[in-house]
């Protein structure tokens, strides 16, 4: 996750992240992407069952639910683990989370073993009334999805009213008093509904934006076509910084994010030695610290089945499962390979540019795209939008 606003406008500086140099225990959540503890931030994906069907889900949620998911006891002792390891956070997913009716009480017990629950929805069923009892739950944040304005949003989410419905979720959520953002997915089919979507964040109040590149997991694996392409992503980024830099100017409340494209760590140290070149050392550690890609490291994943995933969008691997083992037992296992390779994977990228990149210690790619485009888990992210000269040289 690369915070744009943070880095650009100085919300986040060296000193305060040495401050949690050691630990995430404490830690303010706009900090937490710049330590350097290694207790994972945990996407738990609780259901598989959805109430709509988007053509990029990662997770390729179904209609209903299996037997076989975690229980709310085993949710429960699942959560203990999580609280025991240290984890900061605990973000419950889908599929759409508010399908299960747990998920209050999950959330309530995770609130009161000290993990920060947030939740990661489509936002569709979230009531005045579930608002509220997700606030009195604990849940310190609320992720709505939009994926463009009303007609493409819809045709993305396979639901004529998905649209209305996402924003009636994020007012009853402001109205609550609870967090909450905007995360949009960019495909080339709704980039031109971009511009369109921001001024309705600056409209709206709405205090998060977080942009998410296309990873190809689940459906979205099917969508490589639909990418952007080099050109585009590039042109793109550089917007939003300029929208990041427009808010801060003219004092907008909202933090702009994007997430899994590393690359755009790159771009972002780039514009401030250029722009405001007595900055940029500050912005290069940040980003070292923050580390790039986290899956395997400062992520990892567990799905509604117990299956432990070194990030959301790594479904078909399986680190072990917390029926049998506990979470921290899984991740901190010296014997596996690849959760090893994950935390110096630097060490391990074999492709022509990401292997030979000097911006490894910030970036690192998407070894899920890597292996989609080529079969090769330690190639080149097929994603990468910057010039030979960014990645060879010190140009």
């Amino acid at each position: 996750m690369i915070g744009f606003t943070k880095l650009l406008c100085g919300g986040a500086t060296v000193s305060d992240a040495m401050r949690y140099a050691e630990t995430r225990a404490g830690v303010p959540p706009h900090m937490l992407q710049f330590t350097t503890d290694s207790r994972p931030l945990v996407v738990w994906n609780m259901t598989n069952r959805c109430n709509l069907r988007c053509v990029h889900c990662y997770a390729a949620a179904t209609e209903t639910a299996e037997p076989r998911e975690l229980t709310t006891s085993q949710g429960k002792k699942f959560i203990d683990d999580l609280a025991d390891a240290g984890c900061p956070v605990v973000l419950f997913s889908g599929g759409e989370p508010y399908l299960r009716e747990d998920i209050f009480e999950l959330g309530s017990y995770a609130a009161e073993r000290g993990l920060r629950p947030v939740v990661s929805t489509n936002g569709t069923l979230i009531t005045p009334e579930v608002a509220v009892k997700t606030r009195d739950a604990g849940f310190m944040y609320a992720g709505i999805s939009l994926d463009g304005l009303a007609q493409r949003h819809n045709r993305f989410r396979g639901s004529s009213d998905a649209f209305r419905k996402a924003l009636d979720g994020l007012h009853n959520c402001m109205d609550a008093g609870l967090k909450t953002g905007i995360r949009f997915t960019v495909t080339k089919h709704n980039l031109a509904d971009l511009d369109g979507v921001l001024d309705l964040i600056e409209r709206e109040n709405v205090p998060r934006f977080c942009l998410y590149h296309l990873v190809y997991s689940g459906r979205g694996r099917e969508m490589m076509d639909d990418d952007l392409t080099r050109e585009q992503r590039r042109a793109m980024v550089e917007r939003l910084i300029e929208k990041a830099l427009d808010w801060s100017e003219r004092d907008v409340k909202v933090e702009l994010l994007t997430t899994d494209n590393h690359a755009d760590g790159v771009t972002v140290e780039r514009y401030v030695k250029q722009r405001d070149p007595e900055r940029v050392g500050e912005v290069h550690e940040l980003l070292v610290r923050h580390g790039g890609c986290s899956a395997g490291r400062k992520f990892a994943c567990v799905d509604a089945y117990g299956e432990v995933h070194p990030c959301q969008f790594w479904r078909h691997v399986s680190l072990g499962n917390v029926r049998e083992r506990a979470f921290s037992e899984i991740w901190n296992d010296g014997d596996n390979e690849l959760l090893g390779k994950l935390k110096n994977i630097g060490d391990n990228l074999t492709g022509e540019r990401c292997g030979r990149c000097k911006h490894k210690a910030i970036c690192g790619g998407c070894r899920i795209r890597a292996e989609a485009a080529s079969g090769d888990i330690w190639g080149d992210d097929p994603q990468c939008y910057l010039d030979d000269e960014d990645i060879y040289t010190n140009a």
